[in-house]
C-alpha cells in the first residue's frame, strides 16, 4: 500500500471520528440549552406577566390621555373656528384642528398597548409543562414586541415625522395664509413643543425591564444586538483534514 493510499484513508478515519464526536458534543449542548427546568419556566412566564401588569397603567395613562388632550383640541379649535368672523383666527383654529386631529388619529391607530398583551397571555393555558413551554415563548415574543414599541416610539423616525409634520404646518401658516416668517416660526415652534413633550413622556419601563430580563436569562435575543453563532466547517483531503470556525 503506497503513502498516498495511507494518507487518505487516515484522513478519512480521522475525519468521521472527529465528525462524531463534534456532532455529539453539539447535541449535548443543545440539549442542554433547550431543557430549561419547568420551575424556571414558571418563573419567567409569571416575571414577565408581573412587569406587563405592573407597567399597564403607566401605558394607559399615557395613551389615554394624549388622545383625550387631542381630542379636545380639536373640537374646541373647531368651536372657534365655526363661532369667530376673524379671518386670521379662522386660519389658525382650522389648521391647529387639523394637526391635533392627525396626531390624534396617529395615537389611536399605534397606541401603547401592554394590558391588551397581559390579558392575552394571562388566557394562555399553561397547565402542563409542554404548555408552560409553549407559553414562555409568547410571553417573551409579547415582552420584545412591547419593549420595540416603546423604543421604536423614541426613535430618530418619530422625532422626523413629528418634525415634517410641524414644519408643514409653519410653512402653511407662513406662504399658504401669507402670513410673516415669524408667524410661521412661532406656528412650528409650538407644535414642535407638543410633540416633544409627547415623546419625551412615553413610558418605557418595559424596554428597560427587558433589557434587565435579557440580562439575566443570558438571551440570544434583543433589541441592541446579537450573539454571534458560530459556524463550523470541517474537510479532509489527501494531505488531511481541517476545520474552519466562522463567526
Amino acid at each position: 500500500m503506497n503513502t498516498r493510499t495511507k494518507n487518505m484513508k487516515f484522513g478519512l478515519l480521522a475525519y468521521f471520528i472527529l465528525s462524531g464526536l463534534f456532532i455529539l458534543n453539539t447535541q449535548k449542548n443543545l440539549c442542554a440549552q433547550e431543557e430549561i427546568p419547568d420551575s424556571i419556566v414558571t418563573l419567567r412566564i409569571q416575571n414577565i406577566q408581573n412587569i406587563l401588569e405592573k407597567n399597564k397603567r403607566n401605558a394607559d395613562i399615557w395613551n389615554y390621555g394624549w388622545i383625550s388632550a387631542y381630542s379636545a383640541g380639536t373640537a374646541v379649535q373647531g368651536l372657534i373656528y365655526f363661532t369667530n368672523e376673524n379671518e386670521r383666527t379662522k386660519q389658525d383654529m382650522a389648521l391647529g384642528a387639523a394637526t391635533t386631529l392627525l396626531a390624534g388619529l396617529f395615537q389611536v391607530i399605534d397606541p401603547l398597548e401592554i394590558g391588551c398583551k397581559a390579558k392575552n397571555l394571562k388566557k394562555i393555558s399553561g397547565d402542563t409543562p409542554g404548555e408552560r413551554q409553549q407559553k414562555l415563548i409568547f410571553a417573551e415574543e409579547t415582552f420584545m414586541n412591547v419593549a420595540k414599541r416603546e423604543k421604536s416610539g423614541k426613535s430618530w423616525k418619530i422625532h422626523a415625522l413629528n418634525g415634517a409634520v410641524n414644519l408643514g404646518s409653519g410653512l402653511i401658516t407662513w406662504l399658504g395664509f401669507k402670513r410673516s416668517v415669524w408667524d410661521g416660526i412661532v406656528n412650528f415652534a409650538m407644535n414642535s413643543a407638543i410633540s416633544e413633550l409627547q415623546i419625551l413622556t412615553q413610558p418605557t419601563r418595559t424596554l428597560k425591564a427587558y433589557n434587565l430580563y435579557k440580562q439575566k436569562y443570558d438571551l440570544e435575543i434583543g433589541l441592541y444586538s446579537r450573539k454571534p453563532k458560530p459556524a463550523y466547517y470541517m474537510g479532509a483531503g489527501l494531505s488531511g483534514i481541517s476545520m474552519k470556525i466562522v463567526f
